[in-house]
């Protein structure tokens, strides 16, 4: 019966605290829902209620188990945010994107650290506020985007591309950090081997969870439920928190990139279904424990450095970004969007913020800080993209002649046409080949020197079982390193060239020679060096003369991931196929507004069969038809378009249309105008 009472006694607190959290938090969302800003100043605000600086209303009284709970927001966090990620659409967000966020990245960086350092800060809280203030919101931005009907609009799609990087690099960052504030130095060499760790551990945990996981999944179909795909997706999630934080990763990594994996395979979509309303739970805790450790007395007591920060978030991330936007080759008018949709931070600075106070490396007043000016740019968003295109046209109007001269010129160039060489195909080729199969090697003889061999060891002939073993594991990796052909056709034609023969054989040498260390490197870690020597001959002569089966050992395998990798993708297109059947399917045709936004882009640009399921039959241009166009093929101005597909493929096809026609302005003179080099062919 004590004990009982004591198990009582020690829930009452806990139980007690997390339903005053969530009557507040709902209590507080339904308010800030019904004044139309967002949700997440409505968690800060019920933590700051809750919490143990307001003493109007009752306050959580076990600050541990809030700690517990917020910590597991974080991981539901990140591993949302890996479900939305996958891979691919880093591919795809392109280079505008990419140097949009890198470019922001970089000048806030600098621009935090200098801060920090004028207001007289510690090297290390100006390290975090840097890294803090370089990351943007996603969840505030992509609410914004929704409440004011912007998403449909060019710059958005370059707002969330470049979102998209910067997320990725917020994880490396973390990764980074952990790492300095550990060693508490910042020497070169450590950093190094802590971006090589991060590499080596991303490889592995990325291709050895495409491989096996999707199978596993795929295997279990028949037999899985609702229940039983959550449990054991948040059962994978943990386990990868568990061995990021075993290797000394942060365990948000490791919730990122499970949920990146899982996002690769076609039970994607419903698992992030499933795991929504978990990941709201616990993210709902997560937000409302910032706002917890809100204290009004150290606001008060450095109300400057917020508004110095508010000031320095707004504006430095306004214009980084919009400046990346236009080194990328982006007009003014969307740079400015672009930059002004950036300007806040929120979540990951929280994350940013929390780690540096649980590693105790950070200042006290920091965190309080980081949340006050996260609320004010929050509050702000709406107004800056509300905002960005009069900014725009202001500067358009207020801007020498000669620089918008050179804007319009610069822009026109970064986006014609360019063809990717063929060396530069080459050298990506096998740049990937090397990485990957050299990670996955070392991984495979590290494991089993480490697990297998003791194992083994207590055998007659344990080291030549365990050797042989894993010889036989990691032979078609060691084949694929050295023999494996990549980019043929390129590698032939620069092979006729004279100034590229030299460094391709250069490159097949060095992978040769790679492979050779790796069989060498395996050899020692189970033989001496007398025995590693001659089995290291033997199975050279072995490795040359059955080239034939390691060729197909590891076609096998490849095929095999790359099933997983692209089973997503294969399934959607399979049922955006079985969506047109004969008998619902039929023909309409469309004119192409002369002031439409797809006006000059190729089919494949467009990706309307991707986007609506729709077929274009053929393509009418004056007295010219262009019957079953291929991919290449561009929409013109007052092209008729016929185009087949159900009823409602044609019906969003329509809405599609009607959103990107632009109205003529009223005025004659138009200043925002962008050039674009297209190649005409045959095609």
């Amino acid at each position: 019966m004590q004990s009982a009472a004591e198990t009582t006694q020690h829930l009452y607190p806990l139980i007690s605290d997390l339903g005053l959290i969530l009557m507040t938090a709902g209590v507080a969302v339904l308010l800030f829902k019904k004044i139309k800003q967002p949700l997440v100043l409505g968690y800060l605000i019920a933590g700051f209620l809750a919490g143990n600086h307001f003493d109007f209303f009752p306050s959580v009284t076990d600050m541990k188990s809030v700690e517990v709970w917020a910590e597991i927001g974080v991981i539901f966090l990140l591993f949302s945010l890996g479900l939305e990620f996958s891979f691919k659409k880093l591919v795809k967000v392109g280079g505008t994107a990419s140097v949009t966020a890198v470019t922001q990245i970089i000048v806030m960086l600098l621009l935090g650290f200098t801060v920090g350092r004028l207001m007289g800060w510690k090297t290390m809280d100006c390290i975090f506020l840097s890294v803090i203030l370089s990351v943007s919101s996603t969840t505030i931005i992509l609410k914004t985007f929704d409440e004011l009907g912007v998403k449909a609009q060019k710059f958005a799609g370059n707002v969330i591309g470049a979102l998209i990087v910067q997320d990725l690099l917020a994880i490396l960052m973390m990764v980074l950090l952990s790492t300095i504030a550990v060693s508490r130095q910042f020497m070169g060499s450590e950093l190094l081997l802590a971006v090589f760790k991060l590499i080596f551990f991303l490889v592995i945990w990325f291709v050895g969870g495409i491989f096996f996981i999707p199978t596993l999944l795929k295997r279990a179909k028949n037999l899985l439920t609702d229940e039983m795909i959550l449990i054991i997706s948040i059962a994978l999630c943990l386990l990868m928190v568990m061995l990021a934080a075993n290797v000394g990763f942060s365990p948000a990594l490791g919730a990122f990139m499970m949920g990146s994996i899982i996002a690769e395979t076609t039970q994607a979509e419903h698992i992030e279904h499933l795991v929504k309303p978990v990941k709201d739970l616990f993210g709902a805790v997560f937000f409302v424990s910032v706002g917890m450790l809100i204290n009004p007395a150290s606001l008060i007591a450095h109300w400057l450095p917020v508004l110095i920060l508010t000031a320095v978030t707004i504006v430095g991330q306004s214009i980084s970004s919009a400046g990346g936007a236009l080194l990328s080759g982006q007009p003014l008018k969307s740079s400015v969007q672009t930059g002004m949709s950036l300007s806040q931070i929120g979540e990951f600075s929280f994350i940013i913020a929390t780690l540096g106070m649980t590693l105790k490396v950070t200042s006290d007043f920091l965190y309080p800080i980081v949340v006050a000016v996260s609320a004010i740019t929050t509050f702000t968003t709406p107004f800056m993209v509300r905002l960005a295109a009069p900014v725009s046209e202001k500067l358009s109007k207020t801007l020498p002649r000669k620089w918008l001269k050179s804007i319009e010129r610069y822009s026109a160039n970064a986006q014609s046409i360019k063809s990717v060489s063929n060396w530069q195909i080459v050298l990506r080729a096998y740049i990937i080949q090397v990485i990957i199969h050299s990670v996955i090697i070392v991984a495979i003889i590290l494991l089993s020197a480490k697990y297998f061999l003791p194992m083994a060891d207590g055998t007659k002939y344990g080291h030549i079982i365990a050797a042989a073993a894993t010889l036989v594991v990691v032979a078609p990796f060691l084949w694929a390193l050295s023999l494996r052909r990549v980019a043929v056709e390129q590698v032939q034609e620069l092979l006729g060239e004279r100034k590229y023969r030299g460094p391709i054989i250069m490159m097949i040498l060095l992978r040769f020679i790679m492979s050779l260390f790796f069989l060498g490197f395996l050899l020692d870690k189970f033989f001496s060096s007398q025995v590693a020597f001659i089995t290291f001959v033997s199975v050279l002569v072995l490795y040359l003369v059955f080239p034939k089966k390691l060729n197909a050992q590891y076609h096998k395998i490849e095929t095999h991931f790359l099933k997983n990798f692209n089973a997503r993708e294969i399934i959607r297109n399979k049922r955006r196929r079985s969506d047109l059947t004969p008998w619902d399917g039929h023909m309409s045709f469309f004119d192409i507004a002369a002031t439409s936004n797809i006006a000059g882009k190729t089919l494949e640009e467009l990706k309307l069969r991707e986007q609506f399921g729709i077929n274009i039959v053929f393509i009418k241009r004056s007295d010219i038809t262009v019957k079953m166009p291929s991919r290449n093929e561009r929409i013109f101005p007052a092209d008729e378009v016929c185009v087949m597909g159900t009823d409602a493929q044609l019906q969003d096809f329509k809405k599609f249309l009607h959103q990107n026609e632009v109205a003529p302005p009223e005025d004659v003179v138009e200043d925002n105008i962008v050039l674009r080099q297209i190649d005409l062919n045959n095609e």
